[in-house]
C-alpha cells in the first residue's frame, strides 16, 4: 500500500507520459495533484496543459503555468556560459542546466501549496531523475519525491495507451504510433533520443532535427554577425540591446538558417551506460564561440588556463545534477571573478554549419599589437631577454640530458 501523501506537486507536460502519472497519483496515492508547467522557450503551446489539467479534475488555483525563459538564461544558461563548460569536450548541456530551475520552482510551488511531495516523468534509466532529485533534496531536505517510472509497472507505450484509454484520458492521435524518437527542447536547445537513434553507425535522418536547417541547404553567402559582452554576459547582437532570453532566441534564429549547433554525440550517463543522441544547439554554439573570443582577449593566461581545467569539472557537475552543490557554487563564484573585464565585441561569421570568429575588440584588451608586431616595435620588448627565460627554463632539462645521456 502506498504510504500516505496529502498533496504532490507534479511537472507536467499535458503530454501521454505525465497525464496517465497524473491520473496514476490521484488512484494510487489518493492525494490531491497540483501541476506545473514550465516555460523554457521550447517552443510548444501551454495552454492545452492547463485544459487538460483541468479536464482532469485539478483545481483552477492547484495549475501552475510559468513563464521562466528569462530567469532560465539569465540565472542558468548565462552562469554557465561563462564557465566555456563542454560536457565530454561536446556537448553544451541544454537538458542539464533546465532540470535544476524546474525543481527550484516546484519546491517553491510545494511551499507555497503545502504539498508534501513532488513528482516527475523521468525514467529510472536515465539522468534527469538523477537532477530533478539532487535538486529537490537540497532546496527541501525532507521532501517525498515519488518517480512513478521507477514504481508502477505500465512498462510499454501500449500499456500507457491501454491506461490512458481506460481512464478516458485524451490520447492524440499521433502519440497512438510508437514515436520513432523522443525529445526535449528548450530556448538552449533540442534533444532527440531513441529508437532510429539507438544505433550510432547510422547516420540521423533529416527528419529528426527540428531547429536547423540542413547545412547542405543553409544560404550560399555568410552572414556577419556582431556579438557585444559586457562582464561574461552577451548584452546585445549587431548593436541592438537585448534581455538574455531575447538575446539567445536572436541568436537561435541565426544559427537555424545556417545550420549551425548540430551535435552527434555518444555521451555517458551518470547512471553509467552509455546513449547516443542529437542535440541541437543553434544560438548556444554561436555563444560559445563568442564568449571564448573575447576572454581571448581579456583574460590573462593565467586566468585563462585555469579556466579551462575548471571546466570539464563545472559541465560534469552540472551533466550529473550537482547544480546546487557547495563545489559548483565554489566553481561558480571563482569564474564569476575572472569575468570583471571581459566586455567588448566579437565579430563572427556563419556559413554552411559553421561559426567563425573573424574579429574581436575590447576596451580591457590585454592584446598589444605594439609589443607583438613583427615590426620595429620601438623598444617595446627586448629579445635579447628571451635568452635568460630560455636557459633557466632548460636548466632542469639539461641537467636530466647530462645524467642520463
Amino acid at each position: 500500500m502506498a504510504e500516505s501523501i496529502n498533496r504532490v506537486v507534479l511537472a507536467y507536460s499535458g503530454g501521454l507520459d505525465t497525464s496517465v502519472i497524473l491520473k496514476w497519483l490521484q488512484q494510487e496515492y489518493n492525494c490531491e495533484v497540483v501541476t506545473f508547467t514550465a516555460d523554457l522557450g521550447q517552443g510548444e503551446e501551454l495552454e492545452p496543459a492547463r485544459k487538460k489539467a483541468e479536464l482532469m479534475g485539478i483545481k483552477p488555483e492547484h495549475i501552475f503555468i510559468d513563464d521562466l525563459r528569462e530567469e532560465f538564461v539569465r540565472d542558468f544558461v548565462f552562469p554557465m556560459m561563462r564557465s566555456n563548460a563542454l560536457y565530454e569536450g561536446l556537448y553544451l548541456l541544454g537538458t542539464s542546466i533546465a532540470r535544476p530551475l524546474i525543481a527550484k520552482r516546484q519546491i517553491e510551488i510545494a511551499r507555497q501549496v503545502n504539498a508534501d511531495a513532488v513528482s516527475h516523468g523521468a525514467t529510472g534509466k536515465g539522468n534527469d531523475q538523477v537532477r530533478f532529485e539532487l535538486g529537490y533534496y537540497a532546496l527541501q531536505p525532507d521532501i517525498k519525491v515519488i518517480a512513478p517510472w521507477r514504481e508502477w509497472d505500465l512498462t510499454s507505450r501500449t500499456a500507457l495507451i491501454a491506461f490512458a484509454e481506460q481512464h478516458q484520458i485524451p490520447v492524440p492521435k499521433d502519440k497512438r504510433g510508437e514515436s520513432p524518437f523522443s525529445t526535449d527542447a528548450n530556448l538552449l536547445h533540442t534533444s532527440s533520443e531513441g529508437k532510429v537513434l539507438e544505433d550510432p553507425w547510422e547516420e540521423v535522418p533529416e527528419y529528426v532535427f527540428s531547429r536547423t536547417v540542413s547545412p547542405e541547404e543553409a544560404p550560399d553567402a555568410p552572414q556577419i554577425v556582431t556579438v557585444a559582452f559586457e562582464r561574461g554576459d552577451a548584452v546585445a547582437v549587431d548593436g541592438e540591446g537585448m534581455s538574455p532570453a531575447t538575446l539567445l532566441a536572436k541568436l537561435n534564429e541565426l544559427g537555424r538558417a545556417h545550420g549551425i549547433g548540430r551535435l552527434d554525440l555518444v555521451e555517458n550517463r551518470f547512471v553509467g551506460m552509455k546513449s547516443r543522441g542529437m542535440y541541437e544547439t543553434p544560438g548556444g554554439t554561436i555563444l560559445h564561440a563568442a564568449h571564448r573570443a573575447i576572454e581571448q582577449m581579456t583574460l590573462d593566461r593565467g586566468a585563462a588556463h585555469l579556466k579551462d581545467e575548471l571546466a570539464p569539472r563545472y559541465a560534469e557537475l552540472v551533466y550529473n545534477g550537482f547544480w546546487f552543490s557547495p563545489e559548483r557554487e565554489m566553481l561558480q563564484a571563482a569564474i564569476d571573478h575572472s569575468q570583471h573585464k571581459v566586455s567588448g565585441e566579437v565579430r563572427l561569421k556563419l556559413y554552411k554549419g559553421g561559426v567563425h570568429v573573424i574579429g574581436r575588440r575590447s576596451p580591457n584588451s590585454l592584446y598589444s599589437e605594439k609589443v607583438v608586431t613583427f615590426e620595429d616595435d620601438q623598444g617595446a620588448y627586448d629579445q635579447r631577454d628571451a635568452a635568460g627565460f630560455i636557459k633557466l627554463n632548460a636548466l632542469r632539462l639539461r641537467l636530466l640530458g647530462r645524467r642520463d645521456r
